[in-house]
């Protein structure tokens, strides 16, 4: 069985802002294009074209319905992937050592040449984030791109995850979770961001931002009669009369 460091030097990890996340799946096709197409190990695809296709994939979007007690019903969309807990219990289970946190940045990795695909991290992880790949027979999970983030090759804007890099509606976020000043742990303390499933015990270094209730955000008050409408001047035409090529369209046309 693999240990678990007593203390890591860095919790590396993501921030999600579940407010923000449109569900687009960017950071899954991405996730997928790195890890096939780049550097990292392939996530193989079986009958990708056929009737049942199949696939690994280290990061997935799930949307939900979600109705609140009062209020408007929301759709939540809700990307999950490894969480690398500060205790992983798919480490502590790994019969061959394969499964390991790095104790320079805390990130859980498996050496996939040590690997048996016994299955037990799968078993063991409560949030679904070990797969199987079918191809070759071993479990892989997100690796936060650490093939990535430590790449002097890439520019310095290009070295954090691929899901972050490509997500366009800037929901996800990377840095380390154990420095409280940094960007991401400043972000956690000012949305009162969470853990999932916390009662696991496993300690996820991954936060999540909870949605706001769409009809309780902030929003202009109803303006007061007399008061002026900021929005007024972008709500008048372009121009009042018509001119150029435009204008003698519109005269061509009121005689029709």
């Amino acid at each position: 069985m693999t240990q678990l460091p007593d203390r890591t030097e860095k919790k590396l990890g993501l921030v999600i802002d579940l407010d923000t996340c449109v569900g687009c799946h960017a950071c899954v096709v991405s996730c997928k294009g790195w890890n096939t197409e780049n550097y990292g190990a392939p996530l193989s695809d079986q009958d990708p074209y056929g009737s049942a296709p199949t696939g690994t994939f280290l990061n997935r979007v799930h949307s939900y319905e979600v109705q609140p007690e009062q209020g408007t019903a929301q759709l939540i969309h809700f990307p999950k992937s490894c969480l690398h807990c500060e205790d992983a219990p798919c480490v502590t289970v790994c019969p061959t050592g394969a499964s390991y946190k790095r104790v320079e940045d805390g990130i859980v990795l498996v050496n996939e040449t040590d690997c048996i695909g016994c299955g037990l991290c799968a078993w063991a992880c409560p949030y679904g984030a070990r797969e199987l790949d079918a191809a070759e027979g071993v479990m892989k999970k997100c690796t936060l791109c650490v093939d990535r983030i430590y790449n002097e090759n890439l520019p310095e804007e290009d070295r954090v995850p691929a899901c972050v890099r490509t997500c366009p509606a800037g929901a996800r976020h990377f840095g380390d979770l154990g420095d409280p000043d940094s960007d991401v742990s400043q972000l956690v303390e000012a949305r009162g961001g969470v853990d999932l499933m916390p009662e696991q015990g496993t300690k996820p270094v991954n936060k999540y931002l909870p949605p706001r209730p769409k009809d309780q955000m902030d929003r202009p008050a109803a303006q007061p009669e007399g008061d002026i409408d900021v929005l007024a001047p972008f709500l008048k035409p372009v121009a009042e009369e018509p001119k150029g090529f435009i204008g003698w369209l519109d005269k061509a046309l009121e005689k029709l």
